[in-house]
């Protein structure tokens, strides 16, 4: 008998100053045996810095054809698609030419340098297309808010992501790789 997924709930008030974007959502996230408190609360954070009405989570890890979040238009088409990781060219390539943006969250610092530094020449070409790094440092203090049900206020602003708990905080600043 396969292991079943862990469903987590989490509430989020997102100030996105940036973007001037103000909202509360109620998540339900499945996460997958295969996948870790870190991974999941990054996924949470990538929610959080382009959350949208119509930004939602996938089946992720199980399905190949789709990302881990995507937000779609009316007519169904890919307006963004967002990758945790390292993902392969074929992947990358195929995600630039079915949505209007894709943006890749890389972890995990040296073989994340590694895979950049393999695929950099290729991946270049694509204009709509950025890579993004969360160090090691923010990853670990990520898992920290891992609970079964969160209450988790995101506060956006001039590039910072301030996350609070009500228990603890933690400044994340990201880096554009490109």
């Amino acid at each position: 008998m396969a292991i079943k997924s862990t469903i987590f709930k989490a509430e989020l008030q997102i100030t996105d100053m940036d973007r001037n974007y103000y909202n509360d959502h109620a998540l339900t996230i499945a996460r997958h045996p295969s996948e870790n408190d870190e991974r999941m609360m990054l996924r949470i954070l990538t929610f959080a810095l382009n959350a949208s009405d119509s930004l939602s989570f996938t089946k992720g890890l199980s399905t190949e054809d789709e990302p881990d979040l995507w937000q779609k238009s009316l007519s169904d088409e890919i307006e963004l698609w967002i990758d945790l990781g390292q993902p392969d060219e074929k992947r990358i390539r195929r995600a630039c030419g079915r949505a209007d943006r894709v943006i890749i969250y890389t972890y995990n610092r040296n073989s994340a340098q590694a895979w950049w530094d393999k695929f950099k020449g290729k991946l270049q070409r694509f204009d709509n297309l950025s890579i993004i790094s969360v160090d090691d440092a923010t990853m670990t203090a990520l898992a920290a808010f891992s609970q079964r049900t969160m209450q988790l206020q995101f506060t956006i602003q001039d590039g910072i992501t301030l996350i609070s708990d009500g228990e603890r905080s933690l400044e994340v600043t990201l880096t554009t790789t490109k």
